[in-house]
């Protein structure tokens, strides 16, 4: 397995899969690489702690073809990192995408062939702390994944079968794109309202404006994944806002994190994709328009 981009997502199930005995190799680069190559990999948070030694490289051509590449990076880097992976292909190599956003896959895809490509989703919530270590804050620390074109198969039932030896709760489903637009619904709601209002997700549930404004945005999603030709369930809006405020009351989102720490942010992947296809589908998404609106300026040449 190779995990492109040692993040919070990648470097948490890359070092389960480590701690299990996969032979897991991370593609990293600058301080994290040279803090994994010196120190290994250390996971801490809700489900403990524990510390893996793994390769780690910055050139995917030391790792070569590998059985599955879980590809991590932010929404923003995918048409770059995309160049990274033809050294860790084989003919039957599946390379899952595990990112925000619902037009990922086509990217990957274009460059390398839809052969290759599986859908997936992380449901965690996971970050660095400082080179080589991750902090795990919570969530179901999931995994979902899925051929793109709806089948069964032996590499994804492996995948399956790591996941399961390596104690994280995972899914191999054949209607992948419903889920990841269910997701997505989610993601934009939730990463939307604690970014716009820097409050955890307690303090949004608790203001019956704020969290109607939640609700609206999870509605817009729905409706533009229907006209995407993607049918979610008719109780997805409820699901998720039970999901939502099942949530621990502290939480944020990889959104805000992005925010408040000064970094760039998957807005164009996230809410800039969700007006722009509301529009050219004319539909009407104002609660996604004023969350894209107010955190543009973030993203202006000046804030840059």
């Amino acid at each position: 397995v190779a995990v492109v981009g040692a993040g919070g997502i990648g470097s948490y199930f890359g070092g389960r899969l480590a701690h299990t005995g996969v032979d897991v190799h991370l593609l990293a680069r600058g301080p994290r690489l040279r803090a994994i190559r010196d120190n290994g990999l250390r996971i801490s948070g809700v489900r403990g702690e524990f510390a893996v030694a793994l390769p780690a490289t910055d050139d995917p051509a030391d790792i070569g073809p590998c059985d599955i590449v879980l590809f991590c990076v932010k929404s923003y880097d995918t048409e770059g990192a995309v160049d990274l992976l033809p050294p860790l292909l084989r003919a039957t190599t599946a390379v899952v995408s595990l990112q925000n956003g619902v037009d990922n896959e086509e990217k990957i895809a274009a460059r390398i062939g839809p052969e290759h490509v599986f859908g997936g989703a992380a449901f965690i919530f996971a970050s660095v702390v400082e080179p080589g270590v991750v902090h795990d804050a919570g969530g179901p620390g999931s995994l979902l994944f899925g051929e793109l074109d709806g089948s069964t198969s032996a590499r994804g039932e492996a995948l399956l079968a790591m996941c399961e030896k390596a104690g994280i709760p995972a899914e191999f489903v054949t209607n992948i794109r419903v889920r990841l637009w269910d997701k997505f619904a989610f993601i934009c709601a939730q990463a939307g309202m604690t970014a716009c209002t820097r409050l955890p997700i307690g303090e949004v549930r608790a203001v019956p404006v704020t969290w109607a404004m939640f609700r609206r945005i999870v509605d817009e999603v729905i409706a533009l994944s229907t006209a995407e030709g993607v049918d979610l369930p008719r109780e997805t809006g409820s699901k998720i806002a039970r999901f939502a405020q099942a949530l621990p009351a502290g939480g944020f989102s990889s959104l805000y994190d992005d925010l408040v720490g000064g970094r760039r942010l998957e807005l164009e992947a996230l809410h800039g994709f969700v007006v722009q296809r509301s529009r050219a589908h004319g539909l009407p998404a104002p609660m996604s328009e004023a969350v894209y609106a107010l955190l543009k300026a973030h993203e202006s040449p000046a804030k840059r």
